[in-house]
């Protein structure tokens, strides 16, 4: 039975006569093309392809159908024949079996690939006879046939064998007939997702006839499928067109679609949320796009409510501008910095001018990781210093910005209050400049704001507690911002500036009322010791009035308007006092200069204490998480991400969710906003569930690079020794990027981990052979860090033992982690210790009673060799003889080895190729020793040619 042919034999002249008759779906094996063959019916190959494409038998035909592709390369010969082939195919699209106008359409996209590789000869083809089929069945009345040329379509589309003229002329008019309000339902779906395919490859005019029509299906009122498909296309479509024409055409109907009554289009919308976004302009980012972004996360369904958590963080990072983190991505999605200083030294992006550092204004505090946090006044600075990085100057002042070094010493106070920060540069900083509101920032020094001590570190930009009387100050400058709202800037201006006028006026009142009860009580006080005439004691007078000035004063303006409160004040303080209040700073304790101390209640003062501290606590966090880059609404929703409440009612994974877009949102908000992100990242860093764990393994070291060396120090590396001790699930994302984060520290916290790496050797699982895999690869990148000295005393065990490895794939990865480290150390001069690891390599390997490990020596000879890893020399004499003696060992898997590494690697060296090299002669011998070995692979490596292309030989090991 082996030895019958699978093909058509003339003989069988039978089976011409009726065709494939005989024969089902099951005879795969046989030639399609084989009705081609001479027969009885004297017909010629033409004839008889016509016989059976338009034969009254279906089966005929779908063998026909699926073997185009054989027929054409059979006639692709002769011009004249292939054409007759071509007119063939375009009658057999008309065939009334849908099953064969499907199996056609169906080899269409390979027999479009056959003609565009054999283009010269017939360029016309394709265009010809092939797309006004496709065309023609998007339109097919049968819904198999339609799909299967949609699908055709589309990897045409893919590959790029279908030419923008043939798009342009014959595709489109007919999607635009398709999505035309009187056409079928069926073809207004179907044709929505190939306009979105086809934009990226037609002109501009043709792109506006689409987007005319996709605004049109957006709107659809009739039918809901269309919208959906719309709305789950919108981002792609947005991608395409660029932001202008999303701004103008498509903006609102993207509005209408996330308010649809359909929570499937709401849903679908909140998934292509982030592509819409980046289609826009940052204001529309932040004053259209977010506020209804707000509304998808408030959604009533669940389903959309999960969709925009989802979205929620990758929606975030569209609001990231390299110029402020300092990072940017590259194509393959690789983290990197901005590159700080160019070669011009003059330019204003460097950090350090060609005379010197950089020179920081002294008011301007020092946030933990070094960076510069600018002041109230700097802020309202409409030309500021990191405004010059972008913008060039425009008189001297602003030229004396860009460069602080070109400034010559006024004084030594300027001297003393200048401090250089090598770190800080203007260009991460860059942001749009803010409007001029000096005169009203010199109206409020005027009035003689808290000044600020240099010992003094500030993490809020806005002075906590203000003057009661520069509220109206403040109010007048909210006022004159109000026209100016649209700017972005300008909007985090007021939110700062508002919740400072809102503390001031908390601390005004609670300062009122702490007067308010001072003074009843010490009214009961003084009657108390008032005499039996009546006349109250004037040193207690004086002293109570010493009291109520030092601790209470009254605004001045309030003193001069109002001497006394009227009714309705009154009802409004006793309302205030029924509301809780977030915070109430400082609260009075009232205790006289001439009473007893002890006769104050402790267990009051506590009371008191205690709940001034909650407080303050709670009001500190809640301004922690303050920042101005995006829309703080924003930020409150996706720290609100890690609730167990939002797990119950929104989604079970919504933690995992979080933790997978924390590092895009840590790069949009910047390491000097970190604190805003610190307490969520350790509370999904103590998940219960270990895929949220796994996340946040796995993206450490991309949020060390974000961070910095300092903030990585204090809050990331006491996660990451947490993750060292997890599962395994987890340990494997810490492991996959150790040297990422590794190398991200500082010298003496990178070398602690030495002692931690012997515990990856320890796994829940023996079997979990790809996390010594992945120590062994991780191992060799680290090794860089480390010196010689560390390197042979703590990862050369580690490389031994897992040279031992059961599993051959961690093994052969040993190997060459051997190899490196030899390399290291004869590369930093230890010739002692490079000698005494070749000794250990031949005591370990060379001599071990496994052939595996004769095999490994064998094998890490030749790399040493191929990679000049040691001193030609110091080869021969150490480890030469012992990979020559193992030429003789009984097992011919070792012996392979020995041949391939003498015959390709050793005898290519020109040290050993020399006429007067003391082991030419040694080596040819074993060579031709080899080559008469008796096993037939050992003779196949040892005779050779090292030009030749090598086999791989890693199954071997």
């Amino acid at each position: 039975m082996a030895g019958l042919s699978l093909y058509f034999e003339d003989g069988h002249d039978d089976l011409d006569d009726f065709g494939f008759d005989d024969y089902g779906s099951e005879c795969e094996g046989i030639r399609i093309t084989a009705f081609l063959d001479a027969g009885q019916d004297n017909l010629t190959p033409l004839g008889r392809l016509e016989k059976y494409a338009f034969s009254e038998n279906v089966f005929n035909r779908q063998i026909v159908a699926r073997g185009l592709l054989d027929v054409l390369r059979e006639f692709s010969d002769n011009e004249n024949d292939f054409i007759s082939v071509m007119e063939t195919v375009a009658r057999m699209s008309e065939d009334g079996e849908p099953t064969v106008r499907a199996e056609l359409m169906e080899q269409v996209p390979n027999i479009a690939m056959f003609l565009h590789e054999s283009q010269p000869n017939f360029p016309a083809a394709f265009s010809r006879y092939l797309v006004p089929i496709v065309v023609h069945y998007l339109t097919d009345p049968n819904n198999q046939v339609r799909k299967t040329s949609q699908a055709a379509l589309l990897v045409l589309l893919e590959q790029g064998l279908i030419c923008k003229g043939d798009m342009e002329t014959k595709v489109c008019p007919v999607l635009l007939d398709l999505t035309e309000p009187s056409s079928d339902d069926d073809y207004k779906i179907e044709a929505v997702a190939i306009m979105c395919k086809l934009v990226t490859m037609l002109s501009k005019e043709t792109v506006e006839q689409l987007l005319q029509r996709f605004c049109e299906l957006c709107s659809d009122a009739r039918l809901f499928q269309v919208r959906k498909v719309c709305a789950a296309n919108f981002g792609e479509f947005c991608s395409i067109v660029g932001r202008d024409a999303t701004e103008k055409l498509l903006m609102s109907k993207f509005f209408d679609l996330c308010s649809d009554s359909l929570w499937g289009i709401r849903k679908a919308c909140a998934d292509c949320f982030m592509i819409v976004s980046n289609s826009t302009s940052p204001e529309v980012r932040r004053t259209k796009l977010s506020p209804l972004f707000s509304s998808l996360i408030s959604d009533q369904s669940r389903w959309v409510r999960q969709a925009a958590f989802q979205s929620l963080g990758r929606f975030i990072s569209t609001f990231a501008n390299p110029s402020s983190t300092g990072l940017y991505f590259k194509e393959d999605g690789t983290l990197l910095e901005v590159p700080t200083c160019p070669s011009d030294s003059n330019s204003p992006l460097c950090i350090e001018s060609s005379n010197g550092p950089t020179a920081r204004p002294s008011h301007t505090p020092i946030n933990q990781d070094g960076r510069s946090t600018p002041s109230l006044e700097s802020m309202s600075r409409g030309n500021s210093s990191s405004d010059s990085a972008h913008t060039p100057p425009q008189n001297q002042d602003e030229g004396q910005a860009c460069n602080n070094n070109n400034l010559p010493p006024t004084n030594n106070k300027n001297k003393e209050t200048e401090q250089t920060d090598q770190n800080f540069n203007s260009f991460l900083y860059w942001r749009p400049p803010l409007v001029d509101i000096s005169q009203e920032l010199e109206m409020l020094k005027g009035q003689g704001p808290r000044t600020r001590t240099e010992g003094e570190k500030e993490e809020e930009v806005v002075v906590s507690s203000l003057d009661p009387a520069t509220c109206s100050q403040i109010q007048k400058v909210l006022d004159c911002l109000q026209p100016h709202m649209d700017d972005p800037d300008v909007q985090a201006q007021v939110q700062v500036l508002s919740a400072a006028l809102k503390a001031a006026q908390l601390e005004s009142q609670s300062e009122e009322e702490g007067q308010s009860e001072s003074q009843s009580e010490e009214e009961g006080e003084s009657e108390s010791q008032t005499p039996e005439g009546g006349e109250p004691d004037e040193e207690s007078s004086q002293n109570r009035v010493t009291t109520e000035d030092t601790q209470t004063p009254a605004p001045p303006t309030q003193q001069a308007k109002d001497p006394a409160p009227t009714e309705e004040q009154k009802e409004a303080e006793a309302e205030t006092e029924k509301e809780p209040e977030p915070y109430e700073p400082n609260p009075p304790v009232l205790v006289r200069e001439d009473s007893d101390h002890s006769s104050v209640d402790p267990e009051l003062m506590e009371s008191l204490e205690g709940k001034e501290n909650s407080a303050f606590n709670q009001v500190c966090e809640e301004k922690s998480k303050v920042q101005n880059v995006i829309p703080q609404q924003l930020l409150d929703q996706y720290l609100s991400m890690t609730d167990p409440a939002q797990a119950q009612t929104v989604d079970t994974e919504i933690a995992k969710h979080c933790a997978f877009s924390l590092p895009g949102v840590a790069l949009t908000l910047g390491r000097q906003n970190w604190h805003c992100l610190k307490d969520t990242y350790e509370t999904l860093a103590t998940d219960v569930q270990w895929k949220v764990r796994r996340t946040l393994a796995f993206s450490i070291h991309d949020l060390a690079l974000i961070l910095g060396d300092q903030l990585t120090a204090a809050d990331l590396v006491p996660i990451f020794n947490g993750f060292l001790k997890d599962l395994d699930e987890v340990r494997i994302g810490v492991l996959k990027h150790l040297y990422d984060f590794l190398k991200l520290l500082h010298a003496e916290n990178r070398r602690e981990y030495l002692y931690q790496l012997q515990e990856f050797m320890v796994t829940d699982n023996s079997r979990n052979w790809r996390f010594r895999y992945q120590l062994a690869e991780q191992l060799i990148l680290i090794m860089e860090l480390y010196s010689h000295d560390d390197v042979y005393n703590y990862l050369r065990q580690i490389a031994l033992t897992l040279c031992s490895d059961k599993v051959s794939e961690v093994r052969w990865i040993s190997y060459q982690l051997v190899v490196e480290i030899l390399q290291k150390m004869y590369a930093c001069g230890a010739h002692e210790l490079g000698l005494n690891f070749s000794n250990e390599l031949i005591v370990r390997f060379c001599h071990c009673p496994k052939w595996v490990g004769r095999q490994a020596f064998a094998f890490i000879c030749q790399a040493i060799v191929e990679e000049d890893c040691m001193p030609m020399d110091q080869f021969a004499q150490h480890l030469l003889p012992s990979l020559l003696s193992l030429s003789l060992d009984p097992v011919a898997n070792v012996r392979v080895l020995v041949a391939k590494a003498l015959r390709q690697s050793v005898m290519e060296k020109a040290y050993f190729k020399e006429p007067g090299s003391a082991y030419l002669e040694e080596l040819e011998e074993t060579v031709m020793t080899l080559q008469a070995d008796k096993d037939r692979d050992v003779r196949f490596f040892a005779s050779l040619d090292p030009d030749m292309v090598l086999m791989d030989t890693s199954a071997l090991i």
